[in-house]
């Protein structure tokens, strides 16, 4: 029974896919910011372990590397960990000290650990008072699209989260889906037909690469 309580305790909650993000109000190194200062453009909200890591101090470059294709996606960074303003003030200018890269997107001072928790970044498999590498993607209406975790051990792609903006932008505007590994320029998987003479047209199209009636690509 004390097993089980323990358990209990430790689930993490998670916010779930294409339902509203957790809403939030913060102190970051920019000044006050809420999702809801987001709305009309995509997010990336991340959070990492602790600052003055060298894990985390490639994965703050490395996001920096990206801003200005994220820029192009109208997609806006926000850093976040359980460290205080002051410790985000003084990293973020030891970086441009010893690395020579200005981090020009804002970090959450996240101590009460409220947008930590609300979001299911604090595992306590982990560490009780850390966040794990966890990656979210929200959409210009507020709602949670895509989110990954990663090991505090094992630094994160930044190519990837820029991959799936572009995809998620993709079946947006077009309807579609995108298959494994896809890129801009790639087909893109169309929605299974609906009844059976949708089917048997799409299979004599030469608007599709079918492999079967359910198994569609085309160009865009």
């Amino acid at each position: 029974m004390e097993n089980q309580d323990t358990q209990q305790a430790q689930t993490v909650a998670l916010p779930r896919l294409n339902e509203p993000a957790p809403a939030f109000n913060a102190v970051t190194t920019h000044g006050p910011k809420s999702l809801s200062d987001y709305k009309g453009k995509w997010l990336i909200l991340f959070s990492h372990p602790a600052d003055f890591t060298p894990v985390c101090t490639t994965e703050f470059m490395a996001f920096q590397a990206r801003k200005p294709q994220f820029d192009e996606l109208n997609c806006e960074l926000l850093g976040l960990s359980i460290d205080s303003h002051h410790s985000h003030n003084a990293w973020v200018l030891n970086i441009k000290e010893k690395f020579g890269v200005d981090i020009e997107f804002p970090i959450i001072a996240d101590l009460d650990m409220k947008v930590a928790q609300a979001y299911g970044m604090i595992h306590p498999g982990a560490a009780d008072t850390s966040a794990v590498r966890a990656t979210f993607i929200i959409d210009p209406d507020g709602v949670l699209r895509a989110m990954m975790y990663y090991p505090m051990s094992n630094g994160r792609s930044m190519d990837e989260f820029v991959r799936v903006v572009k995809a998620l932008q993709t079946t947006d505007e077009h309807g579609v889906a995108t298959p494994e590994g896809w890129q801009p320029g790639d087909q893109v998987i169309v929605p299974p037909p609906s009844d059976i003479d949708e089917a048997k047209k799409r299979l004599n199209s030469d608007e599709y690469d079918c492999v079967d009636f359910y198994f569609c690509k085309k160009s865009l």
